[in-house]
């Protein structure tokens, strides 16, 4: 017998090039909904968020987000995949920290810098991309240690393992017994 579930699992962090691949599949682990905040955005904004910047400014994105942040704040079931750096801005994390339970997920440093050697392919060894993707990973990272927020150290753990880990840490957070079992 499955029960409702009315808490979210809000994943952010770096995770590699597999992110998305990773929260969906937690997703269908948990036998919860899924949603890319990102993608949310882009086919809401029909513009991906640095086109929007460019053409209507910082305040039509902010206020975009905004609208998509109140409108997950009514999801519960859900594997809700969002960026740290949007979860920062205004009092996002602390509203959807009230719909479920927000887990960033970290890697050591050494790891980061192979999985993004091996996304960027031979882009890595261009200083430039690579200090890119690292403002990135220092922007996604700011979330950490804040409270209410549960990090996972991916940095020895294989897809599986992250996706077990990810979900079991989940359970423990929400009070939710693994049904399947």
């Amino acid at each position: 017998m499955q029960t409702t579930i009315d808490r979210n699992l809000i994943l952010t962090g770096y995770m590699g090039p597999t992110q998305l691949v990773i929260a969906r599949r937690t997703a269908e682990l948990l036998r919860l909904r899924f949603v890319d905040f990102d993608q949310l955005f882009e086919t809401r904004s029909g513009e991906a968020r640095e086109d929007l910047r460019a053409l209507y400014g910082e305040a039509r994105l902010k206020a975009l987000e905004t609208e998509l942040v109140d409108e997950i704040m009514l999801y519960r079931g859900t594997v809700i995949h969002i960026g740290g750096q949007t979860l920062l801005h205004g009092n996002h994390l602390a509203r959807l920290s009230e719909t479920g339970d927000i887990i960033v997920l970290v890697a050591a440093l050494d790891v980061v810098l192979q999985r993004l050697h091996l996304a960027l392919g031979a882009r890595y060894h261009n200083p430039r991309e690579r200090e890119l993707a690292v403002g990135v990973l220092k922007r996604e990272w700011a979330i950490r240690k804040l409270p209410g927020v549960t990090e996972v150290d991916t940095s020895e753990l294989s897809e599986e393992a992250m996706i077990d880990e990810i979900a079991a840490r989940w359970r423990a957070l929400s009070g939710v017994i693994d049904w399947r079992a």
